[in-house]
């Protein structure tokens, strides 16, 4: 942790030897938890949050630097002097393990056992724990990526506060259509993981490029998480004649299928993959020979933008996550928004709020962008919206470029 940072960060598996620094006051967690925010900030120095994420298991390798993005955005919150920098911000680990199992025991330990203020969420896995959370801990705010599939993210009456947008999985955007056609795709192929996220998002596009006049190609939603055994997959492509591909599958998977489709001699005009734009991609040198030409979509401005949002990202990354390059992978992203947006509620909310007030202001609030990472500013009194906005780039060399023409493409709802 740099020097004069305000973030401590609690090991999931030395919860046992807590020391916590405060500035001014220092806070004993063992004889004060209940004046050390249980239910509010309350004056107290300290902040309790819980971070869920799948720090082991088959997912973590695409999202365990999740608190990373929290870390960096808290620190860069102290630097620049928010009106809650005063405050010391304990971080306490939770481990899904890649499993929804995993999440519900993950979320049980922070409600319960560390009694957290808030939780940070970043997990695919997350539907798991959404039921138990919505219920047993529906006094705690939840402040999520949102994009795990569980239904609870729907209802603007509970707790959850989706940072990224909800995906309307009912529904049918222009935006990736749009974006295949411009490609010069006729027919799209299709591949998840067998999850509620990997399937939703896969059909999701498929329909907006059926509506841009794609035909339906090959369509697979039964791969395993972390699979690489794509052989059938490849051949179901090549078969079906498709010439673009859409993958909602981590870059593991996803690169393994595009080495598939370039040993066999089979270039698709574009290949789609929803994650996997960040540094630690192009820190691998297999991964880079691998991902030549292959597109990527973020929800948010990437770095290569330069916006002032993103490139206060990329200098919070450099100096307090190790980053060289400052490139945010998808999860240090999503640690980003999710402790941005706590930080927006408190602002707002006040330092010292109780969790019910962070919970209604954010809930009501209409005005963040997340520093203008965000094309268009959120509405928190719904899910539902009439746009959807992306920002589409192509791994060229050892760089991400960015679709001067698609950053940001905003689609509208096909009517039926």
């Amino acid at each position: 942790m740099p020097e004069g940072s305000t973030t401590v960060r609690e090991d999931a598996w030395t919860m046992g030897r807590r020391a916590v620094v405060a500035l001014g006051t220092a806070c004993v967690l063992a004889l004060a938890v209940a004046a050390c925010g249980e239910d509010s900030a309350g004056g107290a120095d300290e902040i309790k949050l819980g971070v869920l994420a799948p720090l082991s298991g088959p997912s973590s390798s695409a999202f365990a630097a999740y608190p990373d993005g929290v870390e960096a955005r808290l620190a860069a919150y102290k630097e620049d002097g928010g009106k809650c920098a005063d405050k010391t911000f304990t971080l306490v680990e939770g481990d899904d393990q890649s499993t929804p199992q995993g999440a519900v025991t993950a979320a049980q330990k922070l409600v319960q056992r560390d009694r957290v203020y808030a939780v940070l969420e970043g997990s695919p896995a997350f539907y798991g724990a959404a039921p138990f959370m919505t219920t047993t801990g529906k006094k705690i705010p939840v402040f999520g990526a949102g994009f795990d599939g569980a239904k609870q993210w729907k209802d603007t009456t509970n707790n959850l506060l989706p940072a990224s947008i909800v995906p309307e999985y009912e529904k049918t955007f222009t935006t990736h259509g749009e974006y295949f056609k411009s490609q010069g795709g006729t027919k799209i192929a299709g591949v998840s993981y067998d999850n509620p996220a990997g399937r939703g998002g896969m059909e999701y596009s498929l329909r907006s490029a059926v509506a841009a006049g794609l035909q339906r190609g090959y369509v697979n939603t039964t791969v395993p998480v972390g699979s690489t055994d794509v052989g059938a997959i490849v051949l179901g492509i090549i078969e079906s004649r498709s010439d673009v591909v859409t993958l909602t599958l981590n870059p593991d998977t996803s690169f393994a299928v595009v080495a598939g489709l370039r040993q066999a001699g089979y270039q698709p005009k574009a290949i789609l993959t929803a994650t996997g734009y960040g540094a630690d991609l192009l820190e691998s040198a297999p991964a880079v020979q691998a991902g030549q030409g292959v597109s990527f979509s973020t929800g948010w401005a990437p770095v290569e933008l330069k916006t002032p949002g993103a490139l206060r990202l990329s200098k919070a990354l450099k100096d307090h996550a190790g980053s060289e390059s400052g490139i945010p992978s998808f999860a240090q992203s999503l640690g980003w928004l999710t402790a941005d947006l706590l930080l927006h509620g408190l602002d707002l909310a006040g330092c010292d709020a109780t969790q019910e007030k962070l919970l209604s202001t954010v809930r009501n609030d209409k005005t963040w962008t997340a520093g203008g990472l965000f094309a268009l500013p959120r509405d928190f009194t719904t899910t539902s919206a009439d746009k959807l906005c992306l920002y589409f780039l192509k791994l060229t060399g050892k760089a991400f470029v960015p679709d001067q023409k698609a950053s940001p493409l905003c689609g509208s709802v096909v009517r039926s």
